[in-house]
């Protein structure tokens, strides 16, 4: 336990004061800061002046009602010029675009829209359609003295409701994605730290000294420690920032439209914490066994393509069943240890993974973890004393074999 200690102690001293490590903490930080700033810099831009729509309306069929009338930093003015002039004023920049009413003998109602720039436009403004409809229908209900009971039998309020026919989600979706991508980008970027150091440490002469020293086992298990140390201290560092700038920089009624944080369950943090520690564990050690059989540093991102590649088909299954979290594909992913720790605290969290579903989840994990350091302890042993030689699939199964 001692030699795990050192071999740990001395694989965060490393970490902590590479460059990559610092300045990638840094920007990490500064772009949360940035990111929860982003909702007052838009308000700030939006704090523009008014648009202005001039309306032409020959035959007065909105009685002048529409003069002034005001919508989503929209004025509606009434115009009397000509559409030529209006034409003139939209290219002048004056106002923003205009709106010609014509009624035809047969009661028809022809709405023409002035705009400099069309290309984009298919149809008429639909806010702006609903605005001039329900206006003009007032105006004519009025003129027929309907009372307001038979009024409300023509224009029912209608309320809409959505029912699921299979077993309701609870929580927020968009608190889901987040919280699956956050546990992804965290365990893949902490993991992966693994297989450099491995790498590093066997080009040059510290290995001699380490191995001589203690056990492999002691060494794979203390470095992937000391990168899991690194990772906590990190992962602290930003849970501090986003709460920090949650508080300063956030009004409380945005936090909660967006993450619905009034439904908030402790259990949850638990149990992604849980998930977070087990899942680094399983690609850390997935990760150690790419390491051990790269000899050349610049090696090593070859060699850790196939567990990245893994890792990312692991998060998409665990992305596409969070979209349809009643699917069979659903189950597949809360059981697979390459994805379940990247869905399980979600679906747990909405109510589509019950307590056996966690606890099998955890098992297979559990011994996916156990059975995977196995194989990268026996073959890492192997691998140092084959250091400089090229090791393929054939020689890691040999060194497996060996004991």
């Amino acid at each position: 336990m001692r030699d795990i200690w050192i071999v740990t102690k001395f694989t965060f001293n490393q970490l902590i004061h590479k460059k990559v490590i610092i300045i990638s903490t840094i920007l990490i930080l500064l772009s949360i800061i940035v990111s929860f700033n982003v909702p007052r810099i838009m308000n700030h831009y939006n704090k523009s002046k008014d648009k202005i729509i001039l309306i032409k309306d020959d035959t007065n069929i909105f009685k002048d009602v529409l003069n002034n009338y005001k919508y989503n930093n929209t004025i509606l003015k009434i115009s009397t010029d000509s559409i030529k002039s209006i034409s003139k004023k939209i290219n002048a920049g004056k106002i923003d675009s205009g709106v010609h009413i014509i009624l035809s003998s047969n009661n028809h109602i022809t709405y023409e829209y002035l705009d400099d720039n069309t290309t984009l436009m298919d149809a008429f403004p639909s806010d702006l359609d609903a605005i001039l409809t329900n206006t003009y229908q007032t105006i004519e209900i009025n003129k027929l003295n309907i009372s307001s009971d038979e009024l409300a039998k023509i224009y029912p309020k209608v309320d809409y409701k959505i029912i699921s026919t299979k077993k309701e989600t609870k929580g927020n979706m968009l608190f889901m994605m987040i919280l699956s991508m956050i546990l992804f980008f965290a365990v893949f970027y902490l993991a992966i730290q693994v297989s450099s150091s491995i790498t590093t440490e066997k080009t040059s002469k510290i290995i001699e000294t380490i191995a001589t020293s203690t056990s492999p086992s002691n060494i794979i298990i203390g470095k992937t420690f000391g990168c899991a140390l690194v990772g906590f201290c990190q992962l602290v560092l930003v849970s501090l920032t986003v709460f920090i700038s949650a508080k300063l920089f956030l009004d409380a009624s945005i936090i909660e439209k967006y993450l619905g944080t009034s439904t908030f369950d402790f259990s949850l943090v638990i149990i992604t914490f849980i998930y977070f520690i087990l899942g680094y564990f399983f690609y850390a050690f997935l990760y150690a066994l790419t390491g051990s059989l790269v000899s050349k540093p610049e090696d090593i991102q070859t060699a850790d393509m196939p567990v990245s590649f893994i890792a990312v088909v692991g998060f998409y299954l665990a992305y596409f069943t969070l979209m349809n979290p009643n699917s069979n594909l659903s189950l597949l992913a809360k059981i697979l240890p390459i994805s379940s720790v990247f869905c399980m605290p979600v679906h747990f969290l909405m109510g589509t993974a019950s307590t056996l579903d966690l606890i099998i989840s955890l098992i297979v994990l559990i011994i996916s973890i156990s059975l995977i350091s196995y194989v990268s302890i026996k073959i890492y042993s192997n691998a140092i004393i084959n250091y400089g030689s090229h090791i393929n699939i054939k020689e890691m199964l040999k060194m497996y074999k060996e004991n």
